[in-house]
């Protein structure tokens, strides 16, 4: 792709990532995607929370960082195929697979923004887990981190959705089965003082709606040593008055001792 990455050092290490993969695996692994999703010459990426699909087109990979343990990050310039002003800052996810680089996901990092006659990149809050980190300093390594859990419940949901990228959500009260399409993850991260769960909030869209918004829980354990995803709950449903799709709770978290993890 000719582009020059740029390696940023994190606190977490990645040499066990770097002696199996290399900057240039993750740039082929980048080009190959981009090649695969492209048509007339612009890769295509539906925007989950514009719900529209972006056409764009690559201009450079400006930045590549490797998490021990958690994949390969590759944030990526591109700009709108109409309108060159417009750029995007998109990250995508890699994870290693054996002999592959196996892609979790594709979010946008940053989108563009009209200012006076120009465009600007602004930052997309909140911002992904995996930025998360870059400022910690080594010594809370052992101290779990809100963004750790963030990435068990992202991982969760990239290797459960189904070939659409819906993920199939269980509703306790009706029993059906829904398919929704996962958003974005919420801050803070929260866990219980009385058994140590970690608990989410999360929004998934139904798909096909614009409006038809779920808010659904995460509820994450430590299980062997590493933290998974032990439950999968509805927690407000949209419901629609007067023309207009509010959340309504299931339930709420009262009587719930709990603190924040950061």
């Amino acid at each position: 792709m000719g582009a020059a990455a740029i390696a940023v050092a994190l606190c977490l290490s990645a040499a066990t990532l770097a002696a199996d993969f290399s900057e240039e695996d993750v740039n082929k692994a980048v080009a190959a995607t981009i090649a695969e999703r492209s048509k007339d010459g612009a890769f295509v990426f539906h925007d989950p929370k514009l719900d529209t699909d972006l056409h764009l087109v690559f201009e450079q990979i400006k930045i590549l960082r490797g998490m021990e343990g958690y994949g390969w990050f590759a944030n990526v310039i591109f700009h709108d195929k109409d309108n060159d002003q417009k750029k995007y800052a998109i990250d995508f996810w890699f994870k290693p697979d054996g002999d592959k680089l196996t892609l979790m996901d594709i979010r946008v990092q940053k989108g563009p923004k009209q200012e006076g006659d120009g465009w600007i990149m602004i930052t997309r809050m909140p911002v992904a887990w995996w930025w998360l980190p870059v400022s910690e300093h080594p010594g809370d390594a052992e101290i779990t981190r809100g963004w750790q859990v963030m990435s068990a419940i992202h991982g969760y949901i990239a290797t459960h959705k189904d070939d659409k990228g819906n993920l199939d959500i269980k509703d306790d009260k009706t029993g059906e089965t829904v398919p929704l399409e996962f958003i974005e993850i919420h801050q803070p991260v929260r866990h219980l003082k009385k058994n140590g769960e970690y608990f989410v909030c999360t929004d998934f869209r139904k798909p096909g709606s614009q409006d038809e918004y779920y808010d659904i829980d995460f509820w994450v354990n430590q299980k062997g040593g590493k933290l998974a995803v032990d439950d999968v709950k509805i927690h407000k449903v949209p419901v629609q008055e007067d023309g207009i799709w509010t959340q309504v709770p299931r339930y709420t978290f009262e009587g719930m001792d709990f603190d924040v993890t950061n």
